[in-house]
């Protein structure tokens, strides 16, 4: 009997993203294989670092140096604050320039159309283009223009993209959700009204993507900012402690469905 196919869903939560690679060093140290991937916003950038095939230790020392500096561009703002050329450098840097269809994981990035309201799912093309469009907060960042469509950021639709991960052949799909609503919290600025309000409406669109996984496992990182870039190694290791606590969830769904193949015979 073959092993089953799993699939993990990196939802999108800014900053708060970081716990993603926590997640997925736990899920390596476990020898529990990771088929498919999908990510939404910071999760299509996490997903991209490790479809590409970098080192937990080498993601580890990118996330920790990530500050603010190194990709805010700002410009006059017409359809958005931050250009988005600086990170999407960065991205075309730490994806050493590949398309999503040359990775050895198949991988998918999630966007959202902002003219037609669809949902944009990217498993082809340059990998910078795509995470770039993921990323893209509304009001934030520049729109990105590719193939006829303005793209935004996927969250907008599709949070936690589970079901992506399901179309793709996932057997069993793990989402990992890390995106939460700050209530009584500061809001200073209009980056903070934006990203608040954000948070408020994908709210509800998160319960779908529990009924499409089979394990959703949610590292309290609410607490911290979404937008501000510090207490990484913090992230991270929340990351790394719930994904522990769900690693025999994750074993019995792979019981569970070889006694499926099984009774199914």
């Amino acid at each position: 009997m073959r092993e089953p196919t799993i699939g993990l869903a990196l939802g999108s939560g800014g900053a708060r993203g970081f716990a993603h690679l926590g997640a997925l060093k736990v899920l390596q140290e476990e020898n529990i294989p990771v088929s498919l991937l999908a990510g939404c916003s910071m999760g299509a950038l996490v997903g991209s670092l490790y479809a590409v095939g970098h080192e937990m230790e080498s993601m580890y020392k990118i996330a920790k140096a990530f500050q603010r500096k190194y990709y805010l561009d700002f410009t006059v703002p017409k359809m958005g604050f931050i250009s988005g050329n600086r990170v999407k450098q960065l991205i075309h840097m730490f994806s050493k320039g590949q398309n999503i269809e040359d990775l050895a994981i198949p991988f998918a990035v999630i966007a959202t159309d902002i003219e037609t309201a669809e949902k944009v799912v990217f498993t082809k093309g340059p990998i910078a283009d795509a995470v770039r469009a993921s990323i893209s907060i509304p009001g934030i960042f520049v729109p990105v223009e590719l193939d006829g469509r303005l793209l935004v950021d996927g969250g907008v639709v599709d949070r936690v993209p589970a079901s992506v991960v399901k179309e793709m052949g996932a057997d069993i799909v793990v989402a990992i959700d890390v995106s939460y609503v700050k209530t009584n919290e500061g809001i200073d600025s209009i980056f903070d009204v934006i990203l608040q309000t954000i948070d408020i409406m994908q709210n509800e669109l998160v319960k779908k993507s529990e009924l499409e996984a089979d394990v959703m496992v949610r590292p309290p990182v609410a607490h911290y900012s979404s937008r501000a870039f510090t207490n990484i190694e913090e992230i991270i290791q929340i990351g790394e402690e719930e994904m522990r606590k769900h690693i025999p969830f994750i074993r019995q769904a792979v019981e569970n469905w070889k006694e499926r193949q099984v009774d199914e015979k």
